[in-house]
């Protein structure tokens, strides 16, 4: 794949990944939840507060943004070897597709989708003038991918409804996937404790 197939800046890179995990995230409704997984009817059903769950979607779609264009940074970077590479490359297709569902969704709630930033304002943002080999890239996306999973594991005590909770669950466990990938490229051992994640 060449740079042109990873086109996609970041949003909302300021935003705290925490902030999404605090107590407003954790009052997106069963409706939203719903239609991330593919259940519209049962979406426009269950919605209590449309505008509510359009503010912590966008929030939750600033993060996908902010990951795409941190893969997209790193892949432009010359700085990953080709399997490295190949690697950022299917992690970023995963938060694509995250930000495609995030995005129909808010139209479905009569929302607008958070606008990208351009490629300079997400090089700022993540501090692109600071990578200088494959490791640091590899650790700015350990960091971003730790705070994403955080962030979705902080919804799901939300949802009474197993089947409602087990679409943030898979939204985290992406993101865990990615973490562990990312740190065992880097030589990092695993945590040493349990629930190292969601803390």
């Amino acid at each position: 794949m060449t740079s042109k197939d990873l086109r996609a800046p970041a949003d909302i890179l300021n935003m705290p990944r925490r902030r999404f995990a605090g107590t407003g995230a954790l009052t997106l409704s069963a409706g939203v939840i719903a239609m991330l997984g593919g259940s519209p009817g049962l979406a426009r059903a269950s919605s209590m507060d449309p505008a509510k769950d359009v503010g912590i979607l966008n929030v939750a779609l600033g993060l996908e943004h902010e990951a795409i264009g941190a893969y997209q940074l790193g892949a432009e970077s010359g700085l990953l070897s080709k399997g490295v590479l190949d690697v950022a490359v299917l992690f970023q297709s995963h938060h694509k597709a995250h930000r495609d569902a995030l995005v129909a969704t808010i139209r479905q709630l009569g929302g607008t989708p958070v606008a990208e930033r351009t490629s300079a304002e997400v090089a700022r943002a993540i501090k692109a003038d600071t990578l200088r080999s494959q490791a640091d890239v590899l650790e700015a996306a350990a960091r971003l991918e730790m705070g994403a999973a955080n962030a979705y594991i902080g919804v799901i005590p939300a949802f009474t409804d197993s089947a409602l909770a087990k679409v943030a669950a898979r939204l985290a466990a992406d993101e865990t996937m990615h973490w562990t990938a990312l740190a065992g490229a880097l030589g990092k051992a695993l945590p040493m404790n349990a629930l190292s994640f969601g803390a």
